[in-house]
């Protein structure tokens, strides 16, 4: 019996289609007792980096992941680097998807790529699904939840892992500020008077402390997955940028995409649509923040900076997309008015950085 189509995958975008009978050649060649049922690719409609693709085989399926379309920035989009970190992590943290092959071969899709497991939930964005009614109870789970989650995993002990071969904790911030500073250059493409004032404040502000986690780097609430009576994660993805860093950036990453009611017009419209956090129940920044640092006992006195940071590297990650776009290698029209949205998050950055 043919299962029915998830919700959360649409047909595969024009241009970014996949090679159906190669990639099944490949499959059945490198995995053994798939279901002699024909390959059906969909795609996630989510995300704006790495191109996602559900595989599905009969009662067998698959996430494939590989880098977007066209030329990539340097270190950018690793397959392979993203491959290991799951392999380490998921048999220490539960939502992270167990891993199941990585190919450097470009033969097969065009590119390395990877697949993990495919797990099943709910993924939350800017509205909740048609059959569940938010209540103010739920939406403080969801947000007790994404905090309690995020201190379990800054509390794994990383030396019982390899990540420490393939990350370095020593100067962490220091080359995470000049180097985000580095592809904001090099992927400029207009003049944005704030730029300047942000860049030079993080530059000259950079905390001298040197705490090291691990560190997922892209933690937002439509990266998790939750169990369909929101009382756990089930699954946690994007772990393209997780490392061994200061927990109180990833902190920050995390409330950099956080938003809330009463957020100024600056902030809300960098994206195309408010996140549900913005709903009656969802803690604000403050609690959420207060909340970590008693679970963690982390001191998080210089948490301005790190938001300040957070937008700016926000920013920069959309820029490099937009930078795609206006050459010509992405032909995504969801991309073509980000330039919008980099404007406003360096002005609200700004406005962060100097704020009491």
């Amino acid at each position: 019996m043919r299962q029915q189509i998830s919700v959360d995958t649409i047909p595969v975008r024009q241009g970014e289609e996949l090679d159906a009978i190669t990639l099944e050649w490949f499959l059945r060649k490198n995995i053994d007792g798939l279901p002699d049922d024909s390959l059906e690719i969909r795609q996630f409609s989510a995300g704006h980096s790495n191109l996602t693709y559900q595989l599905r085989m009969g009662n067998w399926e698959a996430v494939l992941r590989r880098p977007p379309l066209g030329p990539v920035a340097p270190k950018a989009h690793d397959m392979e680097r993203e491959f290991k970190i799951i392999s380490e992590i998921n048999p220490l943290f539960s939502a992270a998807p167990t891993p199941i092959l990585f190919s450097d071969d470009t033969t097969i899709v065009g590119s390395p790529f990877q697949l993990m497991e495919r797990k099943h939930g709910l993924v939350l964005d800017t509205s909740f699904p048609a059959s569940v009614q938010p209540t103010e109870d739920i939406c403080r789970k969801i947000s007790e939840i994404m905090v309690d989650r995020l201190v379990e995993l800054h509390s794994i002990d990383y030396r019982k892992t390899r990540l420490g071969e393939i990350s370095k904790p020593a100067g962490f911030m220091e080359r995470q500020v000049h180097g985000w500073i580095g592809r904001y250059e090099r992927a400029k493409t207009d003049e944005i008077k704030d730029a300047g004032i942000l860049m030079t404040y993080l530059a000259k502000n950079v905390p001298t402390h040197h705490e090291a986690a691990i560190i997922h780097y892209d933690y937002k609430l439509n990266n998790a997955m939750f169990s369909e009576d929101f009382t756990e994660m089930n699954g946690l993805f994007d772990w393209e940028m997780a490392t061994v860093g200061d927990p109180l950036a990833d902190l920050g990453v995390a409330m950099g995409y956080w938003q809330e009611a009463g957020d100024p017009e600056l902030l809300i419209k960098s994206f195309s649509k408010p996140t549900v956090t913005i709903m009656p129940g969802f803690m604000k920044r403050d609690e959420f923040i207060e909340r970590y640092a008693r679970k963690s006992g982390r001191d998080i006195t210089s948490m301005n900076f790190y938001l300040t940071f957070a937008y700016f590297k926000l920013a920069v990650i959309l820029q490099q997309i937009y930078f795609r776009y206006r050459m010509g290698q992405t032909k995504d029209e969801r991309f073509a008015h980000f330039n919008h949205t980099v404007r406003n998050l360096i002005s609200y950055g700004a406005e962060t950085a100097f704020r009491a």
